[in-house]
């Protein structure tokens, strides 16, 4: 994980407690580029699909992001079956929609022990990546991230817009690999929405690596 993302959020919190004189703390709000919402999903057998799919809340702010991040259970407290999502605001967290119905995803599988020794600080990082816009010039291309509580093993997924743009998909991949710190021997893969509709995640194909 990279400390160094981690740390410089965390001096904006410390400098919101400056105060001016011996009574008043001034807060000062540092917007992001985006609005954000975040959406729980809960499998309630006797509910449709998107029904289980909660929008909680939006901020656009680094110090909303704090107070949400801080007030949320962590991923790995999370039942099996649930997911957390991070999207840009008006975008749903789902293939249908029209911002990503012709994307697809970075995927990380994670084994059932990296839940305890890696899930929260990937998801973290990869929270990070999405409201400090880590990824430079190809930021418009992301939409949102997705981490899924599985028996079989966790996933998180970077979802993109425009699944057919190489170079924008490859340098969001290879900045994400990084950023988890992810060895350089191990690989990452790129996911077309239209094949993972129609296939078992395992068994989709991917269409770019890194």
């Amino acid at each position: 994980m990279a400390v160094s993302a981690i740390g410089a959020m965390g001096d904006i919190n410390k400098e919101n407690h400056a105060t001016s004189d011996n009574t008043e703390s001034k807060y000062i709000e540092h917007p992001l580029q985006h609005t954000w919402t975040l959406w729980y999903y809960e499998n309630d057998r006797n509910r449709g699909w998107e029904e289980n799919q909660r929008e909680v809340t939006s901020f656009h702010t680094v110090e909303e992001f704090w107070r949400l991040y801080n007030n949320i259970k962590m991923v790995s407290d999370l039942r099996q079956g649930c997911d957390y999502s991070l999207f840009k605001k008006g975008i749903r967290p789902m293939w249908e929609d029209d911002a990503n119905n012709r994307g697809g995803r970075w995927l990380i599988n994670l084994e059932k022990k990296q839940r305890s020794s890696d899930l929260d600080n990937f998801w973290l990082e990869v929270l990070l990546c999405l409201v400090g816009e880590a990824f430079d010039d190809y930021g418009h291309e992301v939409c949102g991230a997705v981490v899924n509580i599985r028996s079989k093993g966790d996933k998180i997924a970077l979802w993109t817009a425009n699944a057919s743009n190489s170079e924008s998909n490859v340098a969001i991949g290879r900045k994400l690999k990084e950023r988890l710190c992810i060895p350089s021997n191990l690989t990452i893969g790129y996911q077309h929405h239209k094949d993972t509709m129609v296939r078992a995640g395992s068994m989709t194909k991917n269409a770019y690596t890194v």
